[in-house]
C-alpha cells in the first residue's frame, strides 16, 4: 500500500487559499510531492499529490480537517488515497 494521497481545491479564488492549505499539511507533517495549480478566469483548482507517511493525526482526521478548511475558506477539498483515487479515475 501506497503512503500518497491527492488532495484537490477547487471554488472561487480568493487571496491565501494556497497558504492555508500548505500551512495547515505542513503542521501535521504532510509533505507535497507534487503541486499543479491553475486560475480560469475567477475560478481557482488545484491538485496536489502528498506523501502521508508522516501524518501526526489518522488519514480520516486529516480528510475531514481538511474538509472543514475548505467551508472556512470557501473552497472544496477532497483527500484521497492515491490508489483509491487511481481507482476511481479508470477510464
Amino acid at each position: 500500500m501506497t503512503n500518497k494521497a491527492i488532495i484537490t481545491v477547487v471554488g472561487k479564488d480568493t487571496v491565501g487559499i494556497i497558504a492555508k492549505v500548505c500551512t495547515y499539511l505542513a503542521d501535521n507533517g504532510v509533505n507535497i510531492l507534487d503541486i499543479s495549480q491553475t486560475i480560469v478566469q475567477q475560478y481557482f483548482n488545484m491538485m496536489m499529490i502528498v506523501d502521508a507517511s508522516g501524518m501526526t493525526k489518522p488519514f480520516e482526521t486529516v480528510g475531514a480537517e481538511l474538509n472543514e478548511l475548505g467551508k472556512e475558506i470557501g473552497v472544496q477539498i477532497k483527500c484521497q488515497r492515491e490508489e483509491i483515487f487511481d481507482k476511481m479515475h479508470r477510464i
